[in-house]
């Protein structure tokens, strides 16, 4: 292979990969509704634990 048919290559490449704009709006919105969702779950109970964490600290 040439160099020149290398650099066409890389170019073609380079051309092809723009990236999947709405792919990507997808997975930042899924990724945030799942934040949310465990956050929902599993927020009442960090927070008691961190409660029961300083409380204990307190204590001492």
């Amino acid at each position: 292979m040439s160099l020149i048919q290398l650099q066409n290559r890389i170019r073609e490449g380079l051309h092809d990969e723009r990236g999947d704009v709405p792919g990507w709006v997808l997975i930042t919105l899924m990724t945030a509704g799942l934040v949310m969702i465990i956050w929902g779950l599993a927020g009442p109970a960090l927070s008691g634990i961190f409660e029961q964490a300083i409380d204990r600290v307190s204590s001492i």
